[in-house]
């Protein structure tokens, strides 16, 4: 291979990679603003319950562990 083409070939990897970024993300669907909204809001309400019952979960182990060692 002459120096010219192994130079070429060095340089299309960079613009490759942001050309096929920019395809792949042209044949994204994206969301509508109302489905959006409503998976973001069942994230939280996801996060929320499960954060609620950690929360006394760890309550409940911490008196449990406090009045069995502690006395």
């Amino acid at each position: 291979m002459s120096q010219k083409t192994i130079a070429t070939q060095a340089r299309k990897p960079r613009f490759g990679i942001i050309r096929g970024t920019y395809s792949e993300l042209r044949k994204v669907v994206w969301l509508s603003r109302r489905e959006l909204l409503y998976l973001t809001g069942l994230v939280l309400l996801v996060v929320l319950v499960f954060g609620i019952v950690l929360g006394v979960l760890d309550y409940g182990f911490t008196q449990l562990v406090n009045r069995v060692f502690i006395g």
